[in-house]
């Protein structure tokens, strides 16, 4: 395990959030829910890609208790900024279809809007940013119309963009271009391009997470094996932290003091983008934000192939997609909450559709919602 680079002028975790008086995740906290997510069943949405479907599990039970049809390759279920609808990116459909969080339903027909690998809102709540992997482009939107207001064209210098998140105060994101080995810095007032910072020739960086202190930006990097360090403000890499085979998705703990890193456990079969990887030595990895160290990892018994997903509303369950092992992965967080990840491990294995990607875990604490599978503040 290699340890992190410190960042010059600041402390670790904690002790930074104290310096400089942000918690990036104070108002997700277990038991804070808005008023309109309290009455909301307690399910988890997992979007099978091969299949065009989204399965309903019951989190209590962890049964599989509904499956309905939505749109040709969908890979994420996002919560919407206003937390009343959860949208299926149907990728290849071309199209987001809502569910009615209050029924687990589809809530209508699906809304076109050209290739929507992912989807994020701007911190104000002002736009929806559909993130148009294959076309280059975040396409800033209507974040209840889906109506295009503005494209912004990334280029080829962030080919395959897909994961984003935000700063502070709202002025800027952070998004991954998984294919071209690089991230890009947009400003969120101007819509524009702020530059580009290249992570590596053979880097693929995936998911990406703001630390509590709002200081230091965590992305995962599967052809890396592991998360680079990123000064957002400065745009500047600041150290690596190795954790697992093909690592993908990342989570912040309910209490804010752990990142929990999917690693989906594959070797890469070529190094031509999309950067094909096999095998199941999947796994997840504990990193505490306060030593920005390994602190634990949580193997998956015969083998698997973690992904995306999120932690339950009081912190003590981990649910994540197998991508390719058409499962559903639910690990307990360890002690109260997840306090102790030591004593984490896998509870069970729930078979669902083929190549489930971007689950929701609902409801989650917070305010309002970022996007993706759940980015609460």
């Amino acid at each position: 395990m290699s340890m992190p680079m410190p960042m010059p002028g600041a402390s670790a975790g904690a002790a930074a959030a104290a310096t400089t008086g942000v918690d990036v995740y104070a108002h997700a906290r277990a038991g804070m829910f808005s008023p309109t997510v309290r009455e909301d069943p307690h399910y988890v949405y997992v979007p099978n890609l091969a299949d065009g479907t989204v399965s309903v599990i019951d989190q209590q039970t962890m049964r599989v208790i509904g499956s309905y049809a939505t749109g040709s390759e969908p890979q994420h279920v996002v919560p919407s900024w206003d937390l009343q609808t959860l949208w299926v990116n149907n990728n290849r459909g071309n199209s987001l279809s809502p569910i009615d969080p209050r029924t687990g339903r589809l809530a209508g027909p699906a809304v076109p809007v050209a290739d929507p690998y992912n989807l994020y809102f701007t911190p104000d709540g002002s736009y929806a940013m559909v993130i148009a992997e294959a076309n280059h482009d975040i396409d800033f939107r209507d974040p209840h119309t889906m109506a295009l207001r503005h494209s912004l064209d990334v280029g080829t210098q962030c080919e395959g963009v897909n994961h984003v998140d935000f700063s502070v105060d709202g002025s800027y994101a952070i998004a991954t271009c998984e294919f071209a080995g690089r991230l890009v810095k947009i400003d969120l007032v101007h819509q524009t391009v702020l530059g580009y910072l290249d992570l590596g020739r053979d880097a693929a960086p995936q998911d990406i997470k703001i630390d509590p202190a709002g200081q230091v930006w965590y992305v995962a990097d599967m052809n890396s094996d592991g998360v680079h360090l990123i000064d957002g403000d400065r745009f500047t890499k600041v150290g690596f932290v190795r954790t697992g085979p093909e690592t993908h998705g990342l989570y912040p703990s309910r209490d804010g003091r752990f990142l929990y890193v999917a690693n989906r456990g594959g070797e890469m079969a070529s190094m031509r983008p999309p950067f094909p990887h096999t095998g199941n030595h999947g796994s997840v990895s504990v990193i505490a934000f306060a030593t920005r160290s390994v602190v634990a990892n949580w193997p998956i018994p015969g083998g698997g192939t973690p992904d995306m997903g999120n932690v339950s509303a009081d912190g003590t369950r981990l649910w994540l997609s197998g991508r390719r092992s058409n499962v559903v992965y639910v690990f307990d967080t360890g002690g109260a909450g997840g306090a102790d990840p030591g004593a984490g491990k896998l509870l069970t294995k729930i078979p669902v559709g083929h190549e489930p990607h971007g689950l929701t875990v609902w409801p989650q604490p917070g305010r309002y919602s970022l996007g993706h599978t759940g980015i609460m503040r």
